[in-house]
């Protein structure tokens, strides 16, 4: 690029940069038109290295979106200018580009029926997720756990933090409301039902483990505003789970069966704590790394996850076949309605005078509704010899996704007639 090229480029950026932050008179946008458009020029005619910098398609959006607001436009030139002029070879490969990263960014929207598909397919056909074995377990998690990280920023928690009553009362959903119906339910499949004692254990390691990931996704299809809040919510509970389950674990289940308290605290952290913090680093000081894998973290979550469900089902497929997994499927099914319920109704007696009450219970019901029932298999696996204790998280991890998801499509489409 020459040198006027390139005083054009730092004029108009400048320029672009003193809309966004704080505005600019009608004279500035007159002034600055002719260098915008000597730039323009220079972009048709210089096929490197300036063309390439505009066309991309994080450049579009900063001279389209972040800088040059609409009523801005509206005043002095078009904003349009620049790339409508641009070959029509090279639009159609800007659109394609952006199809691309769209079908990337939006394939988490087939999640519950790779869910589904997944269940059927462990079912129908074990050895297909046979070879996933438990080693492969904590990794997984923890690439989900680092998929979070990225995509999370500092301006979410910020936000969210704004509501701090919401905040306590999805942590009362996850490690008060939720801990209680997994000792009733687990005492249930050993006093009433005369199931194994390592089952009873399995449906309370699972009530004690922090909250999904699964239920931050389930949030944003429901109500989008909502996201940041249920973000923090998880994450909140992630980073304390590193105590609070090994206690509560050791509370609910030490008198049973022995647990390793230290070696929960060292697992959970590699497995959620290192992940997370990672990803927030990653995006934070290599935002241009983190712009360019973030496309293509939404499909390799959706492969993951299927795996992560199919599974757990496979390997314990002849437990769950035995005769009793009819009985901890029931039960666990108990669980999850029983806490899915609890949690909406417990956002609507904190918030009845909220004015998006009807939110707030959705997304309190997937807080405590949905749990890491992967990271409660990876403790039983690892912490628990009896092989029975995992069978419970194996189903939860099932059955928590589809009651989720399935409530994700019931109340979508009522809001749709409904106002929030």
């Amino acid at each position: 690029m020459n040198s006027t090229a390139q005083l054009l480029l730092r004029q108009t950026l400048s320029f672009h940069s003193s809309l966004s932050i704080g505005g600019a008179s009608r004279e500035q946008i007159y002034r600055h038109k002719s260098s915008y458009s000597s730039l323009q020029g220079l972009t048709l005619r210089y096929d490197t290295p300036i063309a390439p910098l505009l066309r991309s398609s994080s450049r579009i959006q900063l001279f389209s979106s972040r800088c040059i607001p609409k009523e801005k436009i509206a005043d002095g030139f078009d904003s349009d200018r620049s790339f409508t002029n641009l070959p029509e070879s090279d639009q159609v490969l800007i659109e394609k580009g952006n199809s691309f990263l769209e079908i990337l960014k939006g394939s988490n929207s087939i999640l519950p029926q790779v869910v589904l598909a997944s269940t059927i397919l462990a079912l129908v056909y074990p050895p297909s997720f046979t070879w996933f074995t438990s080693r492969y377990y904590a990794p997984a998690l923890g690439f989900l756990m680092f998929a979070v990280g990225v995509n999370s920023s500092e301006s979410d928690f910020i936000e969210a933090f704004n509501r701090p009553a919401a905040i306590f009362a999805g942590y009362i959903g996850q490690f008060v409301v939720k801990p209680l119906l997994g000792y009733l339910f687990g005492t249930i499949s050993m006093i009433l039902l005369r199931l194994p004692t390592s089952l009873g254990a399995g449906i309370m390691l699972t009530a004690c483990v922090s909250g999904a990931q699964l239920s931050n996704y389930a949030t944003f299809l429901t109500d989008p505003q909502m996201a940041p809040l249920s973000i923090v919510m998880t994450s909140l509970s992630t980073a304390s789970a590193v105590f609070v389950t090994p206690i509560l674990s050791l509370l609910l289940i030490g008198k049973r069966l022995p647990v390793d308290v230290i070696g929960m605290v060292s697992s959970i952290t590699q497995i959620v704590m290192v992940p997370i913090a990672a990803g927030l680093l990653l995006n934070r000081f290599l935002p241009r790394l983190s712009a360019a894998i973030r496309p293509f973290l939404p499909p390799l979550s959706v492969i993951v996850t299927a795996l992560c469900v199919g599974a757990p089902l496979a390997i314990n497929i002849q437990s769950v076949m035995s005769s009793f997994g009819a009985s901890v499927l029931l039960l666990v099914v108990a669980f999850h309605l029983s806490a899915f319920v609890a949690g909406y109704f417990l956002g609507g007696v904190a918030f009845s005078n909220a004015h998006d009450v009807k939110a707030l219970q959705r997304t309190l019901s997937y807080e405590t509704g949905m749990q890491s029932s992967l990271l409660a298999l990876a403790l039983a696996n690892k912490f628990f010899k009896d092989p029975l204790v995992g069978v419970p998280p194996a189903i939860s991890v099932v059955i928590m996704s589809l009651m989720g998801f399935s409530l994700v499509m019931l109340w979508s489409s009522k809001r749709k007639d409904v106002p929030v």
